[in-house]
């Protein structure tokens, strides 16, 4: 069904300050024609709620337009990155898409962009660098300066431009995307939408008085202003000046600008807090009937009659056409949780680039380096060499990869898995983060959106907790509701046994594997390791890579190319028995290989063992059909056993062999407690050898 065509005025999605001066009038006339179709749409969708033809709620722009219009009339669309918030639905209609498809969004119905998935206004066009919003404001911050540095790599002089309110000025993203953005030079204009309310909370109960939200800038040592936005002309001058100097400096700038909310927060909300007056004074204050007045006076009343007669009836017949399209249909939705398989890439097929050597020390060398034999030949790796191995060999072949983390450089990670790479590929590809993990993790996503792949080491899994919106709520539900991919690997440093406690030692793989839209991998041997990470590189995914700290350096095996690296996403057969389906992963892996071999000679009783290595997407049809053949299944995982991985297993496994099932299914795991400090208490939570052969010996008896 063909869109209505809108007025000729909205064909220009642009505007020039050149323009201005030589008929500022007629420059207005345009700035003006997309504050009206703005503002008359978004009273139309609070109608049309009102009535219950668009669900959920609406967050209108009203008192906004000022400010967002002149914004995404002046970012070059063919370049630039931005995020509006809920109140920028003008910047939507400037930015891209026909009024329709923002309406359709709106009426969640069968055209909706975003399949009718997402909600309202959160949705963007992560094909024009508008990046989708969450609800979680603060986390879109670091999103844009991502993108926006990923355009920079890719020699495109870009500007981010990243919106937030005065009550999101508080979060803890904001601080921690503005000391990145001005550590890295990142040329984002941060604005901050101040209208006074966050819902319906004051400034003065938000802040203490006294110092402005743009002086914070200072803290940062980068540029901050007030904006006024009640002359378009004044925003229009001011925001170009602006983007002119922060595209030639690549210094981000942090803007307050006063606007308004000539509604409440959102559909529902009474405005009962606002003090006697304050609305009044909102409505005198106006942008929009201030400019209307300037431009009847300057260009004719008939004019601008006309202009709005023919924008209401534009708007009236798009809301017509969405009324009549059909509602979603829930197909597909399963299959859109994950990018599709992305095809393989062209690897040279070796270890490591040739003409290079591997770093071979272990915990118990000297600290001098050796090099290994000819990277053609399979080398004698332990696991965090094989990891450093695949990074080495990703950086070399993949121009799109970017190897980022805390204490990566010079120092080469609390594990040294990133030794020697600053060395080898420079800054630009292998850098330190600070201690941010969220604005870090968003930075991440913002390179992944615009075509790189980065790799993101977090110092120990446990640390994955401080980006938690942004893993499973942002990066997680990315292609889900918008069809972006968001291909980037998340390295795990994980599990106990080491004595670092609680904050150090944890299995979180229940956790974020709960949230859909993450894959993980966790390997159990070098070459598992080296094909994993390289799996997980090419997929167009998240991918939560788990590396159990004890295996970093427990012994070398061979690694070598494997032309099968894909089979990693697959669980791998490690001994074939009669007596029971023994699953497991990570270090537990050995330590059940170990049981097996106790059975085998004491008991005379054999295992199918399986090392599942994937555990998101989980595959689970050769364990299945083992399961089936034994009747009995044993599960055994270094996480806590309450809410643990293995009850996921074990329900999937047996709740199609029920009634076959010769025994009740047996879960080994660590204890319901924090992981403890001292080794004996360490030892005492977690599964050993011992005690898993002691339960297995009860179980078989």
């Amino acid at each position: 069904m063909a869109f209505p065509q809108p007025p000729g005025i909205l064909a220009s999605h642009d505007l020039r300050l050149a323009e201005f001066d030589q008929n500022p009038s007629e420059a207005l006339f345009r700035v003006y024609a997309w504050m009206q179709l703005a503002r008359t749409a978004d009273n139309r969708i609070l109608d049309l709620f009102r009535q219950g033809l668009i669900k959920g709620t609406v967050c209108g722009g009203q008192g906004n337009e000022g400010l967002c219009v002149p914004l995404a009339l002046l970012a070059d669309k063919t370049i630039d990155v931005v995020n509006f918030s809920h109140r920028g639905f003008g910047g939507h209609l400037v930015w891209s898409g026909h009024l329709c498809d923002h309406l359709n969004q709106y009426f969640a119905n069968a055209a909706s962009p975003t399949k009718a998935r997402e909600g309202n206004i959160h949705h963007g066009d992560p094909a024009h660098r508008s990046v989708p919003m969450i609800s979680h404001l603060g986390a879109m911050l670091s999103v844009v300066a991502g993108a926006t540095h990923s355009q920079r790599r890719l020699g495109k002089n870009a500007v981010g431009f990243a919106s937030f309110g005065d009550g999101g000025s508080s979060t803890g993203d904001i601080h921690e995307t503005l000391n990145l953005a001005s550590l890295l030079s990142l040329p984002v204009i941060f604005v901050i939408e101040n209208n006074r309310y966050a819902y319906s909370t004051p400034t003065t109960e938000q802040f203490a008085g006294g110092v402005e939200l743009w002086q914070r800038a200072a803290g940062y040592g980068i540029e901050g202003f007030a904006l006024d936005c009640r002359d378009p002309e004044h925003v229009v001058r001011t925001l170009a000046a602006t983007i002119e100097k922060v595209r030639a400096t690549s210094r981000p700038v942090l803007i307050e600008a006063h606007t308004l909310r000539l509604r409440g927060h959102a559909a529902y909300d009474t405005c009962d807090y606002l003090k006697p007056g304050e609305s009044d004074a909102f409505y005198a204050a106006d942008a929009l009937p201030k400019l209307r007045a300037r431009l009847a006076a300057a260009l004719g009343a008939a004019r601008l009659d006309a202009l709005d007669a023919e924008l209401g009836a534009f708007i009236e017949a798009c809301i017509k056409l969405g009324l009549a399209t059909p509602r979603p249909s829930p197909e597909g939705m399963e299959a859109d949780v994950f990018a599709p398989s992305a095809p393989a890439m062209p690897w040279v097929p070796s270890v490591a680039p040739r003409g290079t050597g591997l770093p071979t020390r272990d915990s118990a060398d000297t600290g001098q380096e050796t090099r290994a034999t000819p990277v053609t030949a399979p080398q004698s790796l332990n696991l965090a060499q094989a990891i450093n191995a695949g990074l080495r060999k990703i950086l070399t072949e993949r121009p799109e990869s970017i190897v980022m983390g805390q204490d990566i450089g010079t120092y080469g990670g609390a594990f040294k898995v990133t030794e020697n790479l600053l060395n080898e590929f420079g800054r630009p590809r292998v850098f330190n983060t600070p201690l941010a993990e969220s604005a870090c993790t968003g930075y991440a996503i913002g390179l992944a959106l615009n075509g790189h792949r980065p790799i993101e080491e977090f110092q120990f899994a446990d640390f994955s907790s401080e980006a938690m919106t942004q893993l499973s709520l942002n990066a997680a539900t990315m292609h889900f509701r918008s069809g972006a991919k968001c291909p980037m690997v998340f390295r795990f440093p994980a599990g106990g046994g080491l004595t670092f406690g609680s904050f150090h030692s944890q299995e979180l793989e229940s956790i974020f594997l709960a949230m859909p839209g993450l894959k993980g991998l966790y390997p159990s041997t070098p070459q598992d390791a080296f094909n994993a990470l390289l799996a997980a590189y090419e997929d167009d995914n998240p991918v939560i890579l788990f590396e159990h700290k004890a295996l970093y350096r427990r012994g070398r095996a061979p690694v070598a190319w494997d032309p099968n690296y894909r089979d990693v996403w697959t669980p791998r057969k490690l001994r074939a028995g009669d007596f029971a389906t023994f699953v497991t992963y990570g270090e537990m892996v050995h330590l059940a290989d170990d049981a097996c071999t106790y059975f085998a000679s004491e008991y005379e009783t054999t295992f199918d063992l399986f090392d599942l290595r994937a555990l998101a997407p989980l595959k689970l049809d050769a364990i299945a059909a083992s399961l089936a053949r034994t009747g009995r299944l044993i599960v055994l995982h270094e996480g806590r056993r309450t809410h643990g991985f293995g009850a996921e297993l074990v329900t999937r496994l047996t709740e199609s062999h029920f009634k076959s099932l010769k025994a009740a299914p047996l879960r080994i795991a660590s204890l319901d407690l924090p992981v403890p400090f001292a080794p004996e208490l360490e030892h005492a939570f977690r599964p050993t050898k011992e005690k898993i052969i002691d339960r297995i010996a009860a179980w078989m008896g």
